[in-house]
């Protein structure tokens, strides 16, 4: 049997398009459970966010000025394209009215 490593035809499958990876984050008593993340992606890439809360919320990024509600049971979810570069902050709007840290995470864009 020829066993140079080679996939046979019946192995080949389509190429099919990797889904973006997930970025999941927590927010209990309004804030960020854990650390602050740190997301790198490239401009173009597909960007998955998505941020559970304890407490009634909205999550909004910066430079994207993109809001979702979030809820105890019903997280913010975004999905977008990264087309514009640099740094961008992820932050709660519950926590910035309690008057505590609203960073919950930093989105990198970095260049194609």
């Amino acid at each position: 049997t020829a066993d140079d490593g080679s996939a046979t035809e019946t192995e080949a499958q389509p190429e099919q398009p990797a889904e973006p990876p997930v970025t999941r984050i927590r927010v209990k008593g309004g804030v960020v459970a854990g650390d602050v993340k740190s997301i790198e992606v490239a401009k173009g890439d597909t960007v998955r966010i998505v941020v559970s809360s304890d407490v009634d919320d909205e999550i909004h990024l910066h430079g994207y000025d993109l809001e979702q509600e979030a809820a105890p049971g019903k997280p913010a979810r975004f999905k977008f394209k990264a087309d514009v570069e640099g740094a961008f902050e992820l932050e709660s709007h519950a926590a910035e009215d309690a008057g505590k840290e609203p960073l919950l995470a930093r989105l990198l864009v970095g260049p194609s």
